[in-house]
């Protein structure tokens, strides 16, 4: 953690939401005239997109076929580390772009499934916003949890994330249901060992729960609206947190617990707006003081 140089991240899974979040943060940084930096946790896959599917072909002849991109071994997380600290201490650091789809190819004038050359972020940036699946994750050699100012879990319940993947690999990126299936059991054990623990790390969590039969996430013909859901906030350290002034701004919320508020669906960019803003400006006026 670095009150000079502080570091949100947002973590969560693939088809969790995180976009949608960062986008939410990107308004209250317009808004508010926040100078951010911003990294993406694909960048710091360690394989490009022909690469991995080697890779996980030879793991699969040697009887893994657990191996994904939500794993320590696929992904770069000590130079993930070595950026948050570097920032954390000077304010500089290095990233590169994943580029997802020809769109993204277009833009970074390179192919799809490829990195950009690795780059300086902007200097002279106030925060640093991370956005990606290992922004809290601790091993035996990586602690990325340890820098972050204000972390932010993204977590879906898992029918639903599965629901939301599903749609968004086959429209957007164009997989069979098959093969997106077979991404979802490749990486169920590195989920359950690399991204849950996260979200015990995490200050606040947004876990949105579909109020519509989702019991076969493979067969479901749509994604849930937000008018269908319901959005369990969680305060790992509810302190300082005014409850009444948020129920009396987002209809028809309540606790269900000392640290948990429920809200609609459709108040989610509400809450997150309330919520977040006046941590961001902490963040900001603790390191103004300093500077």
């Amino acid at each position: 953690m670095s009150a000079r140089h502080p570091i949100i991240s947002v973590t969560g899974s693939s088809g969790a939401g995180t976009t949608s979040v960062r986008k939410t943060f990107e308004q209250i940084f317009r808004r508010e005239k926040v100078g951010a930096a911003y990294i993406e946790g694909d960048a710091f896959h360690r394989y490009d997109r022909l690469e991995m599917r080697k890779r996980m072909a030879e793991e699969e002849a040697k009887g893994n076929f657990n191996f994904s991109h939500f794993g320590p071994e696929a992904n770069l997380l000590e130079e993930l580390e070595s950026v948050f600290r570097t920032y954390s201490e000077t304010g500089l650091a290095k990233t590169r772009h994943y580029v997802h789809d020809l769109v993204e190819g277009d833009q970074y004038k390179c192919p799809p499934g490829t990195f950009t050359e690795w780059e300086a972020l902007p200097e002279g940036s106030e925060i640093l916003f991370y956005e990606g699946l290992h922004g809290a994750v601790v091993t035996e050699k990586v602690n990325t949890a340890q820098y972050g100012d204000l972390k932010i879990g993204v977590v879906p319940v898992i029918n639903l994330e599965w629901i939301q993947k599903i749609h968004r690999d086959r429209s957007a990126r164009g997989y069979s249901m098959e093969a997106v299936m077979d991404t979802i059991l490749r990486r169920m054990p590195d989920y359950i060992h690399y991204i849950c623990p996260q979200f015990t790390e995490t200050d606040i969590n947004f876990q949105r729960v579909p109020l519509v039969d989702t019991s076969n996430p493979f067969t479901a013909r749509w994604i849930p609206t937000a008018d269908e859901s319901m959005v369990i906030i969680r305060f790992r350290n509810p302190r300082g947190i005014d409850f009444p002034y948020l129920h009396s701004m987002i209809r028809d919320s309540f606790m269900s617990r000392a640290n948990s508020i429920v809200i609609p669906g459709s108040k989610l960019d509400l809450a997150m707006q309330l919520i977040l803003t006046p941590y961001i400006m902490q963040l900001c006026e603790r390191r103004r003081r300093i500077i």
